[in-house]
């Protein structure tokens, strides 16, 4: 590597612009260029359903700034890389050469719609956001499919209209990463909130052309004015064909994040986490975990030791009026060790202990910022709220 490397960024995403950022605070001073994809330019994905289907003023909060860096911003997609020749060429024909690549493309919404079925909603980009805003404004009711974070905002921002929602998942409302007994409690609340929930035994099928409904394996067909599906993410890697960067996972890191080609690193929802022996491969779209990555990935492209873990064990969601702060390592197993204050009247600190020593603490309903969260996290002794 040169002794003023070019670095090149590709992913106008939350990951990609804090590498860029983290960049230029290590004293990367060579050439720095990012490709980005989005004609809204890079924004933050988190409010898209927090914020945006709630409010039209949200649209313009969400921009993550690029001044001040001195980069090279190329708004058009990436559609190949050549990791010999150290090259990505972008839709408009554009070749970029880099002596570092960082790869921070993210990832696309998970579709259920057969070929040719029109109408298949879903929530990623502001424009999606958008348009399900919209659609918002004149429905009489709606199906939402998945009862993960996304779902659950989705149904809640439903809810708040008035709009009668069912949401239908294998699981129950959040169950896969914050275990069972605090999704039964979400799932009482979201209840009272008028958002119903229906456990499928299997996947379920988009109905209607466009679409209309969905169909579930055991013959159950419901139908509403609005289907958004929320089944999850793609990550974006059909451009990097060939690089051996990427299978089905995504691209795979280690934990500087770094890719198994050199030269090459990467962050945030296209990537997941290399098995080592005593952990499987596992992916973690989370927002705490792309700007993680992406500080790594930027030291790493340097040459310099990562800043820390490239995993950050924290995240939030509002659903329905309740928030939701989650620090420390999830899923969370069988009940709370502690519970500080009342879960049925929504405000409570709760704590889990895991087998490795380590706490989980949920602010249940308590607003806490995130440091007293990991403090006490890292106490595992938390106070009454």
């Amino acid at each position: 590597m040169t002794a003023r490397p070019s670095v090149l960024i590709v992913g106008e995403s939350l990951a990609g612009t804090t590498a860029a950022r983290h960049l230029r605070t290590l004293g990367h001073t060579g050439p720095l260029t990012i490709i980005g994809a989005e004609e809204h330019g890079a924004y933050s994905r988190p409010p898209l359903s927090k914020a945006v289907l709630k409010d039209p003023a949200a649209d313009h909060t969400l921009g993550l700034a690029l001044d001040g860096l001195d980069a090279e911003v190329i708004r058009s997609p990436a559609v190949a890389a050549d990791t010999r020749s150290r090259t990505v060429t972008t839709t408009d024909g554009r070749q970029i050469g880099y002596d570092a690549l960082i790869v921070a493309t993210g990832a696309d919404a998970r579709r259920l719609a057969a070929p040719g079925q029109r109408g298949e909603l879903v929530l990623r980009t502001l424009d999606d956001a958008r348009l399900l805003r919209d659609r918002l404004a004149h429905a009489g009711s709606a199906i939402v499919i998945g009862a993960g974070f996304l779902g659950m905002e989705v149904a809640g921002a439903c809810a708040a209209r008035g709009i009668p929602v069912t949401v239908v998942d294998v699981d129950q409302p959040l169950e896969r990463i914050l275990g069972g007994w605090l999704s039964a409690a979400i799932t009482a609340h979201t209840a009272a909130h008028g958002i119903r929930f229906v456990q499928a035994t299997g996947f379920a099928t988009l109905t209607g052309n466009p679409v209309g409904g969905v169909a579930l394996p055991d013959g159950t067909e419901l139908t509403a004015d609005l289907v958004v599906t929320c089944a999850g993410e793609v990550p974006c890697v059909g451009w990097l064909a060939g690089t051996g960067l990427a299978d089905r996972l995504g691209v795979g890191i280690d934990d500087a994040c770094v890719t198994t080609v050199p030269g090459v690193f990467a962050a945030g929802d296209v990537t997941y986490l290399r098995g080592d022996g005593t952990r499987p491969d596992r992916r973690a779209p989370f927002w705490s975990n792309a700007v993680a990555q992406g500080r790594a990935a930027a030291a790493s492209a340097l040459g310099l030791p990562a800043p820390g873990p490239p995993r950050d064990d924290y995240f939030w969601t509002e659903i329905a009026g309740l928030t939701v702060k989650v620090v420390g390592p999830v899923p969370l197993i069988g009940e709370p060790s502690s519970v500080k204050g009342s879960v049925s009247d929504g405000h409570a600190l709760l704590t889990w202990g895991h087998a490795d020593g380590t706490s989980t603490v949920v602010a249940y309903g308590v607003r806490k910022p995130v440091a007293v969260l990991r403090a006490l996290a890292a106490t595992s002794s938390p106070p009454a709220p």
